[in-house]
Order: C-alpha cells, then sequence, then structure tokens
C-alpha cells in the first residue's frame, strides 16, 4: 500500500470520529469512545481472521512459530502512527492481540 492510499485508508477508519479536542460533555466523549470501541472490536476480529490464515500458512503454527521480529516491526510501525502510545505501551496491547489470535487459531484448529 503506497503513502496515499494509506492516508486514505487511516482518513476512512477515523472518519467522523471526533478529536478529544472537540467534544465539549462526558456524554459525547463516552459516546465518541463507544464508537471507537465498536471499530476496535471489528478490526480486531478482522486481525484475528488474518493471523488465523498466516497460522495455516507458517511452516512452524502457533506459540511455537512466533515471529518476534516480525512482532517488532509492527509494534513500531504502529508506534509511528500512535506516538502518544509508544512503542512500550504497544508492544504490551499487541502482544495481548497476538495471543489472542493464537489460541482463536489454535481452537479452530482443534475444532477441525
Amino acid at each position: 500500500m503506497d503513502t496515499a492510499e494509506s492516508v486514505i485508508c487511516e482518513a476512512e477508519v477515523t472518519c467522523g470520529l471526533p478529536t478529544a479536542a472537540q467534544v465539549t460533555s462526558l456524554e459525547e466523549a463516552r459516546a465518541a469512545i463507544d464508537r471507537v470501541d465498536a471499530a476496535l472490536a471489528v478490526l480486531l476480529e478482522r486481525r484475528a481472521e488474518l493471523a488465523g490464515a498466516v497460522q495455516r500458512l507458517k511452516p512452524v503454527g502457533g506459540f511455537a512459530g512466533r515471529d518476534r521480529r516480525r512482532e517488532h516491526q509492527i509494534v513500531e510501525a504502529m508506534a509511528r502512527r500512535a506516538p502518544s502510545l509508544g512503542a512500550e505501551r504497544l508492544a504490551r496491547i499487541m502482544n495481548a492481540v497476538i495471543e489472542a489470535g493464537l489460541e482463536v487459531a489454535e481452537e479452530s484448529r482443534e475444532a477441525r
């Protein structure tokens, strides 16, 4: 994905979501958080699905096949987009996301 496409996609994700400076009441702030949480849920579900595809395609899947180098690259790329969160916080978040995705992939594999 080129930079222009990336910017467009990012704008679509945040389209219609107010910034913190734009909310003027507790109710507005909570409603905006609810919308962000709904979008996060959909994105996390999609990520878990894609992570399952990765597990299926890797020669060694599951927790044994974790690619720490790739995980570091993911965190660094995210930190560039979310500098206030920083790499350390994002690493903790992404570790939980990655482990949840691995668990879902494992459960899916066992169900087959």
